[in-house]
């Protein structure tokens, strides 16, 4: 059984758990305490970060990007990149924008600030970052809206890794019940169909101890 090592609230570690799931593959997880710095898991991954998959060939891979094209290419149906280099290139741009600068513009600004300090032991959340965060989401709400308006999914009529990644990341942000869905009605109804999907079951049920979602997290029609 190939196996993922992993952390509840990462969103890299959920986009490769879709991406698993959207390719009917079945694994086992494991939950890594980075803060630990286990000489076990630095074996496997010397960059001490998540995720980590291990196929059942013993593959050891990292880095959810490279694990993701990687799962695309070894089982291509259904293919989450694209079937053509337009396309592609479309959906790892998007890919990448939530990756990276949703990462870095609110991600980072309300989930590691309220979840990840805790566990890490780094003091009280910064209450600057956390305005920020929840400043910065609207813009990229309305940039989910904008591309929806002309596209069924985000980089075109097809499903792919770009909607796995803006989904990754909004669903923690949402465990937090920081999204305000209620501002940003097209990007909700996009939202409500990725939770819909049966790839995205596993993640909704979810539940960090000590730390439970609100009510609205789970609910298909929230």
């Amino acid at each position: 059984m190939r196996t993922v090592y992993h952390l509840w609230l990462s969103p890299f570690c959920r986009k490769v758990r879709i991406v698993l799931a959207e390719k009917g593959l079945e694994f086992d997880m494991q939950v890594e305490k980075l803060w630990e710095r286990r000489e076990e898991f630095l074996a496997l991954n010397p960059a001490g970060d998540l995720p980590v998959l291990i196929e059942e060939d013993g593959l050891i891979l990292s880095d959810a990007t490279a694990i993701a094209e990687y799962l695309d290419e070894a089982h291509p149906d259904p293919p989450l990149l694209g079937r053509s280099a337009p396309i592609r290139a479309e959906v790892r741009r998007l890919a990448a924008w939530f990756d990276l600068k949703f990462e870095r513009e609110v991600t980072r600004n309300l989930v590691d600030e309220k979840i990840m300090k805790r566990f890490l032991g780094l003091g009280e959340p910064n209450s600057q970052a956390i305005r920020a965060g929840s400043a910065n989401i609207h813009t990229h709400l309305d940039y989910i809206a904008y591309l929806t308006e002309e596209r069924r999914w985000l980089a075109g009529n097809d499903f792919s890794l770009a909607d796995i990644s803006a989904a990754a990341h909004l669903s923690c942000v949402d465990y937090l019940g920081d999204v305000p869905w209620g501002d940003h009605e097209l990007a909700k109804e996009w939202y409500a169909r990725v939770k819909s999907r049966p790839s995205f079951r596993a993640l909704l049920g979810d539940h960090i101890p000590g730390c439970p979602p609100p009510r609205h997290y789970a609910d298909l029609d929230f």
